[in-house]
């Protein structure tokens, strides 16, 4: 079985950076799709970033872009989401996930998720 371990989250200032982590253990996901969704409080959980396989196309969410940038280092089994300028709305639990084949926006087709990293911002 395949598993996710996100790290990197934690409190920062508006307009602060904060760059998330997710290692990829049990299997290569070298060959996945790899995307980040977050959930806010109360709220349902949103399509983030992702990253392809192959020529690893990106995707962002119009909230965040410009100011996320996705990454993956195969070596490593790892993707990145560095995060930039950070504001309010950002916060919320972030959630890295993966699937076998072509990227993807909705979350249903995702086919392995991490426990989570929680991400505040303070204005």
């Amino acid at each position: 079985h395949g598993q996710l371990v996100e790290s990197g989250g934690g409190l920062v200032q508006a307009g602060g950076s904060l760059r998330l982590s997710c290692a990829a253990s049990g299997r290569t996901f070298s060959s996945y799709a790899m995307g980040w969704f977050r959930q806010a409080p109360g709220k349902e959980r949103d399509f983030v970033s992702a990253i392809c396989w192959g020529r690893r196309s990106t995707y962002y969410s119009d909230s965040v872009k410009g100011r996320f940038t996705i990454s993956r280092d195969n070596a490593k089994n790892t993707v990145y989401l560095q995060m930039n300028s950070l504001k309010p709305e950002d916060t919320a639990v972030y959630y890295c996930a993966a699937r076998v084949g072509v990227c993807r926006q909705n979350q249903s087709e995702y086919d392995y998720w991490g426990q989570g990293t929680q991400v505040t911002v303070s204005s």
